[in-house]
């Protein structure tokens, strides 16, 4: 899945996955389609989930971030938060994103930072505000993601 070996995950988090014999920071990483766009993970908890994405190689044919790159960036950070707030026994599936794109971006490295909007037992929505590097808003999204029982641990 890629290497995030700098991703910043509360000791309680790390402890509570390491119990279960899953090393939480070496399997993180922002997935293969987040790894091929250049997205790096700074941040973890939840509720703080920070990463970047450059945004070249990220552009659409006007050389602008495309929307769908803004989109990944969003959903990846809102499904991490969702993971975190589920726990090792819940499983986060995204079920609606909604992205509004605020302007365009055409060079350096845009800044996405999600925050819970509900922590819910079978859902977890966040927003997920994203920055370009003057702190302009670029885009700003929402993610719900169902929180499914992780397999083996069905009642």
């Amino acid at each position: 899945m890629g290497e995030q070996s700098t991703v910043k995950f509360p000791q309680e988090i790390i402890d509570e996955y390491a119990a279960h014999g899953i090393d939480l920071v070496s399997l993180f990483s922002a997935g293969h389609l987040g790894t091929r766009m250049g997205m790096h993970v700074i941040e973890a908890s939840v509720h703080r989930i920070v990463a970047t994405l450059p945004v070249e190689g990220n552009t659409q044919p006007y050389g602008l971030l495309h929307g769908g790159a803004s989109a990944v960036l969003a959903e990846t950070l809102g499904s991490i938060g969702a993971m975190l707030h589920g726990g090792i026994g819940k499983i986060a599936v995204g079920v609606d994103l909604n992205c509004t794109h605020h302007r365009g971006a055409r060079s350096g490295l845009v800044t996405g930072i999600a925050t819970p909007v509900h922590l819910g037992r079978s859902t977890a929505t966040y927003e997920i505000v994203i920055m370009d590097e003057q702190d302009k808003r670029i885009c700003t999204a929402r993610l719900t993601c169902l929180l499914r029982d992780a397999p083996g641990t069905e009642k």
